[in-house]
């Protein structure tokens, strides 16, 4: 048995889960979201709970079956208390502005950046004296929060000698020494 994929799914106050023809909609106060589910897979409500079983040990099912339950798991606590990313901009002069969608980033380049996030996603940015910009992202889908806070990211990755550029608050960088001096 997968041991993720057999741990219950408490449905907290305020989240209804309906399912229909293998298709999970969970609603709650921050919004709603759907899963389409495998034919393969089954999904029940039992007790405030939702179960995910799968049919066989093959394989394929055995992946399944953590796998939903993951993702359904994720669906109710978007829905409830909802996903938040800081990122911090590390340099001198990179600046960040969130215009409605816009994300507007000024990273050393010759050009500003320009970011459109959906409408899903939104942004704030925070940008006190003598400290780094921090944009901070909030959603209730988790896929999508993770694949913005990636996109933006690589629009200027941290690198390993001074650790400049765009990083996740409180991520550990792998630093390097740099030149060493020449010895005659």
């Amino acid at each position: 048995m997968s041991r993720i994929g057999k741990l219950p799914i408490v449905i907290p106050e305020g989240v209804t889960v309906t399912i229909k023809d293998n298709l999970v909609v969970v609603k709650g106060p921050l919004g709603e979201l759907e899963q389409k589910v495998d034919k393969d897979i089954k999904v029940s409500i039992e007790d405030n709970n939702v179960i995910v079983t799968r049919p066989s040990d093959q394989k394929r099912h055995r992946s399944l079956h953590g796998l939903y339950r993951s993702l359904i798991n994720n669906m109710v606590y978007g829905v409830s208390k909802g996903y938040t990313i800081e990122q911090e901009l590390v340099g001198v002069g990179y600046k960040a502005e969130c215009k409605g969608q816009i994300l507007e980033l000024s990273l050393g380049y010759s050009h500003n950046i320009y970011f459109e996030l959906p409408v899903e996603v939104t942004c704030t940015v925070k940008v006190e004296r003598r400290s780094n910009p921090i944009i901070q992202l909030k959603s209730v889908d988790k896929q999508l929060i993770g694949h913005v806070a990636a996109k933006i990211r690589s629009f200027r990755k941290p690198e390993p000698y001074k650790g400049k550029g765009i990083k996740f608050v409180g991520e550990q960088l792998r630093r390097k020494a740099g030149k060493a001096a020449a010895s005659v």
